[in-house]
C-alpha cells in the first residue's frame, strides 16, 4: 500500500518543495518543476539562447570546480553579476553572449531537479513563459505528472516558504493539461494550485510583481526580471533534463 502522501490515485500531481517533490514523483512517467523567480526561467531563457544549463544542489567552491570541469560559466550571486556574467536572473541570461553551457546553483530549483534526476524520472523546468508548451509535450508522453512548486527559502530559518508564484504557475500548467484532456484525475493539491491560477489568469504580469517574492525583487531594482517571467506563453521550447543538462526536448 502506498503512502497517504504520494497522491498516487491520481495522473495529475502537485506538491511543495523538495520533500513533496520526492513524495509524489514516484511512479510517474514526467516532473515538472516550477521555480519561477527564478531558476527555472532562467533555464528557459538560456534555452532560448542556446544555452545548455547544468543544475547544481551547492553554491559553494564545489560549483566552481564543476563549472570548471564541464567547460562552462558558473552563474555568480545576483548582487555581484557584472554585465558579461551569469546570475540567477534571467535578463543576464538574455544580454549574455559568447556562452553555451552554464551552471546554475540553487537551493531551491536547481536542487530538486537535481535530486529527482536521481531517482531516473523525466525530469522537466517549467515556468510561466512555457506552459502551454510543456502542458502539450507532457500530453505527449502521456502517464502520470507530478507538478513541483519549489518555494522559497525563509532566512533566517531556512525553512520552506511555499512561494504564490510558483504554486500560480504550476496552476496554470494543470490547467493547460486538462485543456488537452478533460478525462484525466487530477489531485486535490493540483486542484488548489488551478483554482489560484483561474483566480488571477488574467493578472499574471500584476500579480507576481506584487506577490512577496516579486516585490523583494522589484525592491531590490530587479523589475526587469519579475517582468520576463511573467511573459506567459513566450516560449515553445521544453527544457529537459538529459545527462545532467537542461537541454531542449526533442
Amino acid at each position: 500500500m502506498g503512502s497517504p502522501w504520494d497522491q498516487t490515485p491520481y495522473a495529475v500531481r502537485a506538491e511543495h518543495g523538495l520533500r513533496g517533490a520526492l513524495e509524489v514523483a514516484g511512479g510517474v512517467s514526467t516532473a515538472v518543476v516550477v521555480d519561477t523567480l527564478s531558476f527555472t526561467t532562467c533555464v528557459s531563457v538560456a534555452l532560448e539562447r542556446g544555452i545548455a544549463v547544468r543544475p547544481f544542489r551547492w553554491r559553494d567552491e564545489r560549483a566552481g570546480a564543476e563549472a570548471a570541469a564541464r567547460g562552462a560559466l558558473l552563474a555568480v550571486p545576483r548582487q555581484n553579476a557584472a554585465p558579461d556574467q551569469v546570475s540567477l536572473f534571467p535578463v543576464s541570461l538574455a544580454r549574455v553572449v559568447g556562452v553555451d553551457k552554464a551552471v546554475l546553483p540553487s537551493p531551491n530549483g536547481s536542487t530538486i531537479c537535481a535530486e529527482l534526476a536521481a531517482t531516473g524520472v523525466a525530469v522537466v523546468a517549467g515556468c510561466m513563459r512555457n506552459v502551454g508548451a510543456v502542458a502539450r509535450w507532457v500530453a505527449g508522453r502521456g502517464g502520470p505528472v507530478a507538478f513541483v512548486a519549489a518555494g522559497e527559502r525563509w532566512s533566517d530559518t531556512d525553512e520552506l516558504r511555499p512561494a504564490f508564484e510558483d504554486i500560480v504557475a504550476v496552476g496554470a500548467r494543470v490547467d493547460a493539461l486538462l485543456g488537452l484532456d478533460l478525462t484525466l484525475s487530477v489531485s486535490p493539491e493540483a486542484e488548489l494550485a488551478r483554482a489560484a491560477y483561474l483566480g488571477v489568469r488574467d493578472r499574471i504580469p500584476e500579480v507576481l510583481r506584487d506577490c512577496a517574492s516579486g516585490r523583494e525583487l522589484v525592491e531590490r531594482g530587479y523589475a526587469a526580471d519579475v517582468a520576463m517571467a511573467a511573459a506567459l506563453d513566450a516560449s515553445e521550447q521544453v527544457p529537459i533534463l538529459t545527462d545532467g543538462w537542461f537541454v531542449e526536448a526533442a
